[in-house]
């Protein structure tokens, strides 16, 4: 577990880049900060002996006045330097977060489609926000409160023993047995986190399937249904949640019990030494009051376990996507798609999602530029697998697929992409205008080139009769349109992007037999 999270803190490093200079000076302020709170009960020690002492032959005011006003000053210094680290700690997490949410969305973008095969879509969208905003703000509330605590141990030790060592011998008995104790909470507790992160994934996953598919849910009257599965995941990640908060939450007030039976072992061994006459009773109240300061970091540590193991298992999901393995976008020396014409030849293809179960056997055809062609087959036999294989959306297990007598394993991945328009059965929009929709096919054309293409598409017509036409705003996925139309401008993005190779996987099964034909129409002009 132990050598887990070293290696979970080390792959956190490259984030922390060029923030090293800005946390050095939170640090430098921390540790000004906690020199001034140790240092501040044996001013209020001086008080109380001057007080004590001058009960009988009168209490010099001035010099409490004195030592009060100091005292202030200081507290105020104390303040701004807490001000300042927290500042710092804030910015510099908030960086390192936006850092690590690029990263996974970049790594996201070299990920094999195989790897969304295996997971939800929900489990993915947790690990990019609840996970990192998990981490983010875990090290938002315990960064600066452990770094605190840490200097507050060390200084708050050296006052004891330069104040009474036997007494100080007897304090910090309470570090070995909150330790103790804490260790023993979290080895229990941390796969509890584990599975409470693992759970909120599911329900994320659970969320936005139900939620996408909103419409057939009220169609076939599956309310109760959808909603029965809700409550059985919600209710285990209630259960999860309350198994991995509980077993956390039992460290403070074991904690709190240790420092009790320390401060009344301290109180009665040092009311005898005052007693005696060795230890003057301002010492005994500073003592005490600093047995409160290292009670209090730790108190406050053992409410941040549980945030802190949550961090642990979010960082351990986050990681596991980091690592998972890529695909190669680029090989060594790539074939250039320049003077390309589009002739597409498959041959003696076999492939299958698991290389156990083939699904396509010895699959040749030889496509020639200027041609279209249609390969038809039953639902479920492989024809948008084949268009995923040109594409190399997947590789296939033997055999070839060449454009213009080249490998497209020997292509860059992006300029291979270059060279398809598709057209899939879902339609796919943004938050946006239709002509940025129609743009993103590619992203330097001019209006009138935009235009064109939607007239291509026979969708030119529709637009102009929208309130502001191509400056019309869709809302989400193009809810404010109807399917035929979101699929005009899918056509139409494909007709703008000249590519050498259109691919039409049914795109026109959501429009009418009018539409469809003048599609065909405005396909074979474009060719």
């Amino acid at each position: 577990m132990e050598n887990k999270k070293m290696s979970l803190w080390k792959q956190c490093r490259p984030f922390l880049a060029g923030l090293q200079l800005p946390l050095l000076v939170a640090v430098v302020a921390a540790v000004c900060s906690s020199i001034i709170t140790v240092y501040g009960p044996t001013k209020i020690k001086e008080i109380t002996n001057l007080i004590s002492d001058g009960l009988m032959t009168g209490i010099d005011l001035e010099a409490v006045s004195s030592i009060a006003s100091f005292l202030v000053i200081l507290y105020v210094l104390g303040a701004i330097l807490n001000y300042t680290q927290a500042y710092i700690f804030s910015t510099s997490i908030q960086h390192f977060s936006k850092r690590l949410r690029t990263a996974i969305a970049e790594k996201i973008n070299r990920l094999p489609l195989g790897y969304f095969d295996r997971h939800s879509q929900g489990d993915t969208l947790s690990r990019v926000t609840n996970d990192v905003d998990t981490l983010s703000n875990a090290l938002q509330e315990t960064l600066q409160r452990v770094l605190a605590a840490i200097l507050t141990f060390i200084f708050v030790i050296g006052m004891m023993f330069y104040i009474h060592t036997i007494l100080a011998c007897i304090a910090i008995l309470i570090i070995p047995l909150s330790l103790i104790v804490t260790r023993f909470f979290v080895t229990r507790s941390q796969k509890l986190f584990d599975t409470q992160q693992e759970t909120l994934g599911e329900l994320n996953g659970t969320i936005t399937e139900m939620y996408g598919g909103f419409n057939e849910i009220i169609l076939y009257n599956r309310q109760k249904m959808a909603l029965d599965k809700f409550h059985d995941v919600n209710d285990r990640m209630r259960k999860a949640s309350f198994r991995a908060q509980f077993a956390s939450s039992l460290i403070s007030p074991c904690i709190s019990l240790i420092t009790y039976l320390i401060i009344g072992s301290v109180a009665v061994t040092g009311c005898l030494f005052v007693m005696n006459g060795t230890l003057l009773l301002g010492n005994l109240q500073a003592f005490v009051r600093y047995i409160w300061q290292i009670n209090d970091p730790l108190s406050q540590i053992s409410q941040l376990s549980s945030q802190v193991q949550s961090a642990f298992a979010a960082m351990g999901r986050i990681f596991n996507l980091m690592d998972e393995e890529e695909e190669v976008q680029q090989p060594e020396n790539p074939d250039s798609i320049e003077g390309l014409e589009g002739n597409v030849q498959f041959e003696h293809v076999e492939f299958g999602y698991n290389p156990d179960k083939i699904i396509i056997h010895d699959f040749s055809a030889d496509v020639h530029d200027g041609q279209k062609i249609a390969i038809v087959g039953p639902t479920g036999a492989g024809k948008t697998t084949m268009v995923k294989l040109l594409m190399r959306f997947y590789d296939v297990n033997k055999g070839a697929i060449k454009v213009d007598g080249h490998d497209v394993k020997n292509f860059n991945r992006s300029e291979l992409h270059e060279m398809f328009g598709m057209v899939l059965q879902d339609t796919w929009l943004f938050s946006g205008t239709i002509m940025e929709n129609i743009r993103y096919g590619r992203l330097d054309a001019a209006d009138e080139e935009v235009i064109a293409a939607a007239k291509t598409a026979n969708a030119d017509a529709f637009i102009r009769r929208l309130q502001n036409g191509y400056d019309t705003v869709l809302e989400g996925d193009g809810a404010n349109l109807s399917q035929g139309q979101r699929q005009l401008l899918n056509i139409a993005r494909a007709a703008l992007s000249k590519a050498p190779v259109l691919v039409m996987d049914e795109a026109t099964s959501s429009v009418d037999t009018i539409t469809e034909r003048q599609i065909q129409e405005g396909m074979d002009a474009l060719m």
